[in-house]
């Protein structure tokens, strides 16, 4: 993906301010063996680059007055309410260095998991992205997670995962959850007392009532 960026040589609030109003948005270049550079950005064109998932975790080829290098987005800031992007941080990458980078776990095939298919559960993902380690050369897009296997009360850990060739999990715990199955508590329940229900013997019907007794016939009046 490719990013058009210029220099900048004023620097600080008011320079920031007046960028933005003119729909630039400020940002930085870092890294390497060269000095950090100080850049603008086209606002908008930024603004719907950073709605692609891609641009998160893709090297960028990032031209600055004509020259353009390698660099990863490292960080970027939104105004609190306005649709706004405030300053993004570039650094420069050296295709001999491993990286270090989040990227986005992607899940499939939950719908035809047997704890969704047999019994209707839920699957949550614990974990949304992993942070990995590996050449610019194999940083992948996404991570995919295959949810066919998964069944109910199990779980899919961090080294259940098939990660990219030269792609290395850096972990922050002993083997993390990555996503799980489980049926809503009162799904649970409900179906519990179903079960209990049609399993309880069938009551013996009630009784029929007595018939009331005929009253005594009255003798004959005497003529």
């Amino acid at each position: 993906m490719k990013v058009i960026a210029f220099k900048r040589d004023l620097q600080g609030t008011g320079a920031s301010r007046r960028l933005r109003i003119a729909g630039q948005t400020p940002g930085i270049v870092y890294g390497g063996t060269s000095a950090p550079v100080a850049i603008s950005l086209d606002h908008n064109a930024l603004y719907h680059a950073l709605k692609k998932e891609a641009f998160h975790s893709s090297i960028l080829d990032l031209e600055i007055d004509g020259k353009t290098e390698q660099v990863l987005l490292r960080d970027f800031q939104i105004h609190a309410f306005k649709q706004l992007v405030l300053h993004a941080d570039f650094q420069r990458i050296d295709a001999s260095q491993k990286i270090h980078v989040k990227v986005a776990l992607h899940f499939i095939n939950g719908d035809i998991s047997p704890a969704v298919k047999n019994a209707g559960a839920i699957i949550s993902h614990v974990m949304t992205d992993l942070e990995i380690s590996c050449l610019p050369a194999h940083l992948p897009e996404f991570i995919t997670v295959d949810l066919a296997g998964i069944d109910v009360g199990h779980s899919i850990h961090l080294n259940d995962l098939k990660l990219p060739e030269g792609v290395t999990a850096i972990a922050h715990g002993d083997n993390q959850t990555v996503a799980t199955a489980a049926v809503p508590a009162g799904q649970a329940a409900a179906e519990a007392e179903a079960e209990a229900a049609a399993e309880a013997p069938a009551a013996a019907p009630a009784a029929a009532p007595a018939a009331a007794a005929a009253p005594a016939a009255k003798p004959a009046a005497k003529k």
